[in-house]
């Protein structure tokens, strides 16, 4: 376990990496930054609450904490950075607060036990495969702001029923639903104006 004080103000790059008993971290409010890979392969993780006092979380931050089942992301983050949480394959639902303003490539790729997400209204892009293969994802709230569905952001995403597409969005990427194969509803705006290639391929 370890506790991170009131007196630091960043975690910086690597600096959990591999430490793969840590089961529990304690986020202080002083700290602004999470960096690249700061907890990567923690497999053994179980939760993590990121205080209203960080703003930034770096690529690969969680990637690979298999373990981690709650995460809890304050207000003021603006930034979550690609493959922020990539294969965190036990966390169960995510809520993206309205500070966040994009979401990065691949940043929850393969959760495969994320079954909702909830995206702020101040997020204006999905970046590129950031829910790529979250097999068990049933529901998705997509906030106003959005502007643009990156490339395969929700492909292979079998278990996605139905979507709102909010009337903010112009952008649908190739492959962005791609094999999403119990979509049985979606609903796509007037705003639209490019569906990218094999965007809703195999949705049967």
């Amino acid at each position: 376990k370890i506790t991170i004080g009131d007196n630091i103000t960043s975690i910086g790059d690597f600096a959990f990496k591999n430490c793969s008993s840590l089961t529990s971290a304690t986020i202080g409010d002083s700290v602004a930054s999470i960096g690249a890979s700061a907890f990567e392969f923690c497999y053994l993780l179980k939760s993590i609450i990121i205080p209203n006092s960080v703003t930034s979380i770096g690529q690969y931050a969680f990637r690979d904490c298999t373990s981690l089942t709650s995460v809890t992301i304050g207000n003021s983050v603006t930034s979550i950075g690609y493959d922020a949480f990539r294969e965190c394959s036990s966390l169960k639902s995510i809520t993206i607060p309205n500070s966040v303003t994009s979401i990065e490539y691949r940043a929850f790729y393969e959760c495969t036990s994320l079954t909702s997400v909830t995206i702020g209204n101040s997020v204006t892009s999905i970046g590129n495969g950031a829910f790529y293969d979250c097999s068990n994802l049933t529901s998705i709230t997509i906030g106003n702001g959005v502007t643009s569905i990156g490339r395969s952001a929700f492909e292979y995403c079998r278990s996605l029923t139905s979507i709102t597409i909010p009337n903010s969005v112009t952008t649908i990427g190739e492959n962005a639903f791609y094999e999403c194969k119990s979509l049985t509803s979606i609903t796509i705006p007037n705003s639209v104006t490019e569906i990218g290639e094999e965007a809703f391929y195999g949705c049967t």
